[in-house]
């Protein structure tokens, strides 16, 4: 049975990030902790050899949680 690689712990470690942001109540905790699992997952992707797909896909991720964050912190 071969070991698990830096790369796929790492893209383990993503995946469980995001899960466990889809558990908060609090749309602001969800997106603060589903950004840190984004940039994990584009972390990943470039471990990958650039996976294109999961770069961009979770880059535009990030950009939508980080506009809403800066939306609601400025709207105060």
């Amino acid at each position: 049975m071969a070991a698990i690689t830096l790369t796929e712990w790492v893209g383990y470690l993503a995946s469980l990030v995001l899960m466990i942001s889809f558990l908060m109540k609090n749309i602001i905790t969800l997106r603060i902790i589903n950004s840190i699992g984004a940039i994990i997952f584009v972390i990943y992707g470039f471990m990958l050899d650039v996976s294109w797909p999961i770069v961009i896909t979770n880059l535009f991720i990030l950009g939508v949680n980080v506009y809403y964050l800066v939306k609601h912190f400025t709207s105060k």
